[in-house]
């Protein structure tokens, strides 16, 4: 039987190619998603986002063949509360601080819970240099650039989210199975729906802009989430790691494509940090693992 590991090189192009497709998708299609905020604000466009993407979820796993029982319920309200905060959180930290900055950042989620979950010395050096990168992306000196408090508060939260996330999703893959994603999608549509019915009212529902909405979900949600499920059954997951850790570098470019976000070089110094402390976590795991 051939296994991911053991596969010719050649065959893991393909599905290495479908996590940077997913990730550039996911951050391009972020970076449209923020021109709707003068439209809906940070609120409505969670909302269109999360929405979409559970009908289109649910839609392509159809988890109502499967009785949810008592224990999925407890494990999947849980997992979708915390997509429902990380999704709303991030886009709130969007309104005022760069996009590469707020994913570097939000990265402090995964490493904190990969770093909590090892006993491995090495991944002290991680840390330190995850620490380091984020010195250079929070204004804690007199020469580092402006950058709104508020904004980089939300980011940190979203970060916590993204930890709570990856801890409750999975326990609810573990009692669910894969369509967990679509059921915790779908409480995350409606965690999030009072704030952005409270932001936007009835302009959610405006025709021109349902279309800007679904293809805001396609592009960063959909399409991704598809491409990586693709990956993730052939890739080892040491790998996968690996290309997804270059995800605050795409969205800094991103940023500065679509949006016009200029970042320094200090600031681009932070991301790479990010980016290597998490290609470094990654990287190492693998050859701890039992």
């Amino acid at each position: 039987m051939t296994t991911a590991t053991s596969a010719p090189a050649g065959s893991a192009l393909r599905p290495a190619a479908a996590v940077v497709a997913g990730i550039v998708s996911m951050c391009f299609g972020t970076s449209f998603a923020k021109q709707l905020f003068p439209l809906v604000g940070a609120e409505g466009t969670t909302t269109m986002r999360v929405g979409f993407s559970a009908v289109l979820l649910l839609a392509a796993w159809r988890p109502w063949r499967r009785r949810i029982t008592a224990r999925h319920a407890g494990a999947l309200a849980l997992y979708g509360v915390a997509v429902g905060v990380l999704n709303l959180l991030f886009y709130m930290a969007l309104r005022t601080i760069p996009f590469g900055i707020a994913v570097a950042i939000e990265f402090a989620g995964p490493l904190t819970v990969a770093t909590l979950s090892s006993r491995r010395p090495l991944d002290a050096l991680w840390v330190g240099l995850a620490l380091l990168g984020l010195s250079q992306l929070l204004p804690v000196g007199a020469r580092s650039a402006p950058l709104d408090p508020v904004g980089l508060a939300y980011a940190a939260g979203a970060a916590v989210a993204w930890a709570l996330y990856i801890v409750f999703g999975q326990r609810a893959g573990r009692v669910r199975g894969p369509d967990a994603v679509a059921l915790g999608t779908a409480v995350a549509a409606l965690v999030v729906a009072p704030f952005g019915i409270a932001r936007a009212g009835a302009a959610l529902l405006d025709p021109a802009l349902l279309p800007l909405g679904l293809g805001v979900a396609l592009l960063s949600s959909a399409l991704p989430f598809s491409l990586e499920m693709y990956a993730l059954r052939r890739l080892p997951r040491q790998t996968f790691g690996i290309l997804l850790s270059v995800e605050p570098a795409v969205a800094a470019l991103a940023g500065l494509v679509v949006l016009g976000e200029a970042l320094t070089l200090a600031q681009w110094a932070g991301i790479a940090g990010v980016v290597l402390a998490s290609v470094g976590s990654a990287s190492t795991a693998g050859r701890q693992e039992a």
